[in-house]
């Protein structure tokens, strides 16, 4: 069975991860449309790009390179949670589950500004998860600012991941104002930077438009195909067992691990709420929680000893994001 497969660290799970990238592609790729813009920089930072590259790639090279991307990134995630032994075991799952979720909408299967930043929110976690241990966070937190900076000329509403640099000081960490002021040194020197780009520029009178999305109102309604809302039952009742498998087994864990995944859980709840910052609302957004989710998800098909409901929900995943790309077109 597929689940089972991955639970452990078998390095040949890497043929089989490129085959379930195909597969959970193939139905897009077939379907796409002939011309796809792409964005990796937000409109107040096109000045320090100042060329032409929204229709540089084709629509095959588009989800080629997004594959690759999601694939390193994959990889990346899998070490990053064997590497702080998150779960307990060496598993595949992480990377499996990332792979899985990064194919559950057709926005998800192209290049996209948040799709670049989940190499940032992986940095990031490294970074983070080394709060427990270290006992000056004074330049981890100056470091971390200046990537959420980075990630927020990349896209705007990365900005909002600054407030994990802050709920991570406060559960790894005891209550020191230099390591808090430290996140927001680090994330002003990159917009200073930005900054004297716009004074050399004669645009330094247009600097203090960049924040004006922050003060957008949250909308009162999302409107999303509900196709959408089928493919994500699954996705929610496995998310459901998760939280109580976490529930069951919360004490038994580690402190760094119980506290890692409270962290994880911040990380997942400011990543989905952020959405309302760009002016128009769009599914890849939601590739910010897929790091954080694809740990939940890989938490519970380790624990769950009903291997008949855990392999059932898992290929009713598959089945779901398959039909649904080939079938809402």
């Amino acid at each position: 069975m597929i689940v089972r497969a991955f639970r452990t660290l078998n390095p040949l799970s890497i043929i089989w991860l490129i085959i379930l990238l195909f597969v959970l592609r193939v139905g897009y790729a077939y379907h796409a449309p002939a011309n796809i813009s792409v964005a990796f920089l937000e409109p107040f930072a096109r000045l320090l790009i100042p060329v032409s590259y929204e229709h540089v790639f084709s629509t095959g090279a588009n989800i080629f390179l997004a594959a690759v991307l999601v694939l390193i990134q994959a990889l990346l995630l899998n070490y990053l949670v064997n590497h702080y032994n998150l779960l307990g075991k060496p598993t595949f799952l992480p990377a499996l589950m990332y792979i899985t979720i990064s194919g559950l909408f057709t926005p998800f299967l192209l290049l996209s500004a948040p799709l670049i930043c989940n190499f940032l929110v992986i940095w990031m976690l490294f970074k983070l998860f080394n709060l427990y241990k270290g006992e000056d966070a004074k330049s981890t937190a100056y470091d971390l600012g200046m990537i959420v900076a980075i990630g927020s000329l990349i896209y705007f509403p990365f900005i909002y991941l600054f407030l994990v640099i802050w709920i991570a000081l406060i559960i790894f960490k005891p209550f020191n104002w230099r390591e808090w002021i430290a996140g927001v040194l680090g994330y002003a020197t990159i917009f200073f930077f930005l900054a004297v780009f716009y004074y050399l520029n004669n645009r330094i009178g247009e600097f203090s438009n960049i924040w004006l999305p922050l003060g957008t109102k949250f909308p009162n309604k999302i409107n999303i195909d509900y196709y959408n809302y089928l493919v994500l039952i699954p996705v929610i009742i496995i998310l459901f067992l998760c939280f109580v498998k976490l529930r069951e087994n919360f004490f038994r864990s580690y402190v760094q691990v119980r506290k890692s995944f409270q962290l994880l859980f911040f990380i997942f709840l400011i990543a989905g709420l952020s959405f309302y910052v760009k002016a128009e609302f769009n599914l890849n957004h939601f590739l910010l929680c897929a790091i954080p989710a694809a740990i939940f998800f890989a938490y519970y098909f380790l624990y769950a000893t009903n291997k008949w409901v855990f392999e059932t929900l898992f290929f009713l995943l598959l089945v779901s994001i398959i039909y649904f790309q080939f079938n809402t077109f």
